[in-house]
């Protein structure tokens, strides 16, 4: 009795476009022109599925207009049922691993669309009963590209990402400020000495600076939530230039009041679809203000560094909670990795953003064809900065401690409590006190005493610490 074969199941399936046959893997979901997009593009090693809100943004256009198509009686009820239930799959987090095209490529960002056409496409065909390939049934461009061009799909998306990752990004940074106001209240009570260049100014408190910090992020929290609004205008319907050309003249609007109840936001087609066809302004503006807060991110990481500079032999002002240890060599060291980290951080962001304003400015007549940088840039940008704010509220801002005493110490010491004293003994009795008490290290107020310029109980009055910053006192307004 000869042994029973089992049947071999092919590892690939053969699909055809343009340039002809190609083996697709026969357990993707993707398609040739997925497989041709990995096989040109494989440059920064990111796929689609590393920004898994681009994913859930595609899949939400593509919902919006296969109900737009069926409604206009563009698409069966059958093939539009299946796509808006391949795109809800989508939508749960199912199949983003099938997103496999690289973020930069060249094409405008069409491999992309044809990677969620087609995994879309083959995702619906299962679910109608019918096995991955088998596009007679449900195409992914008659049918889930219906109506639409990567021109206008790809932007749509990608301002559709941004706002969806938007309130992460804005609730980090309104957990950062608020670990800085907390810290501006705990400090309070800790005067120190300001500085202006590195060079002793005059007095302030700890809870001061750490207000300011929390000021100046305010600020972004604000212009962040306004640049929002930008995004919602879309091109949806131009298709390929912005003319409309293919279709109904009907479905462009009605596929974004579908797309704005999906998403949750209310979305507007653009005034001039030509120009939205190639304008990359938003993004530029938006990438701008990823770059403001990357430089106070910055800045800010540039301040706790120098003030908790030492132990011994530095400033010295605040501990930065230890983190891990910071020599191969010196025990005990112990460095401010995590301001560190962020400063990094903020040097990619910077990057980023000049490569965005190179690309913006690539674009030629309809269309600009640099589109996937921008948008991968932009999105990496926002990853970034949301990490790295949570990284320096969690493990740093939260746990810092003042040095009280070092932070007396030297406003005992300071030369520049002679500023206070301008209105009283002139500037230039101010300045010779000043360089006595350099060159013979001794206290302002010793060597105001001794020439007898004041009083001694007006001068102890006059230059009081708390009498010096009161009239800058924290308002608590952020």
């Amino acid at each position: 009795m000869e042994p029973v074969m089992e049947p071999v199941v092919a590892d690939v399936r053969i699909e055809t476009d343009l340039l002809g046959p190609l083996a697709v893997p026969a357990s993707a979901y993707y398609g040739v022109q997925t497989r041709r997009a990995c096989d040109n593009f494989n440059l920064s090693g990111v796929t689609l599925a590393h920004f898994p809100q681009l994913i859930n943004a595609l899949a939400m256009v593509k919902q919006g207009c296969a109900l737009a198509n069926t409604e206009l009686g563009l698409l069966d009820q059958k093939r539009g049922d299946a796509i808006v239930a391949a795109s809800h799959l989508l939508l749960q987090g199912q199949f983003h691993q099938q997103f496999v095209v690289d973020m930069i490529q060249g094409g405008a960002g069409t491999s992309t669309n044809m990677n969620a056409n087609e995994v879309i496409a083959n995702i619906g065909l299962e679910l109608m009963g019918y096995e991955r390939g088998q596009y007679q049934h449900l195409h992914p461009n008659n049918d889930v590209n219906r109506a639409q061009s990567t021109n206008d799909v790809y932007p749509t998306a990608v301002r559709l990402a941004i706002l969806l990752s938007h309130s992460d990004l804005l609730a980090s940074l309104s957990r950062l400020q608020a670990a800085l106001r907390d810290k501006s209240h705990e400090f309070a009570d800790v005067i120190k000495m300001g500085r202006t260049q590195l060079q002793d100014a005059v007095p302030m408190t700890l809870g001061q600076e750490f207000g300011a910090w929390a000021s100046t992020l305010g600020e972004d929290i604000r212009v962040l939530a306004s640049l929002s609004e930008l995004l919602k205008e879309v091109n949806l319907g131009g298709t390929a230039i912005g003319t409309g050309i293919n279709a109904d003249p009907r479905y462009g609007k009605l596929a974004i009041e579908h797309l704005s109840r999906i998403s949750g936001f209310t979305l507007i087609q653009s005034e001039d679809l030509i120009e939205a066809s190639s304008d990359m302004g938003a993004f530029v503006l938006f990438s701008s203000m990823l770059k403001r807060l990357a430089i106070k991110l910055s800045k800010i990481s540039n301040d706790l560094r120098l003030l908790s500079m030492g132990p011994r032999a530095g400033i010295n002002e605040i501990n930065l909670p230890p983190q891990q240890p910071g020599s191969s060599i010196m025990p005990g060291k112990v460095n401010p990795v995590i301001p560190e980290a962020v400063n990094q951080v903020a040097y990619q962001v910077m990057g980023h953003d000049l490569a965005i304003c190179m690309a913006a400015e690539a674009g030629q007549l309809q269309l600009n064809a640099m589109e996937p940088l921008i948008i991968y840039n932009i999105l990496e940008s926002m990853r970034l900065l949301k990490r790295a704010m949570m990284m320096l509220d969690e493990r740093c801002i939260r746990g810092i401690t003042a040095n009280r005493d070092a932070c007396a110490g030297m406003v005992h010491r300071a030369i520049g409590l002679v500023t206070a004293l301008n209105p009283y003994i002139g500037y230039e009795n101010a300045t010779r006190i000043a360089s006595r008490a350099l060159k013979e290290n001794r206290s302002v107020i010793d060597l105001v005493e001794e020439e007898g310029l004041l009083p001694a109980d007006e001068l102890r009055r006059l230059l009081e610490p708390r009498r010096l910053i009161n009239a800058i006192q924290d308002t608590g307004a952020w």
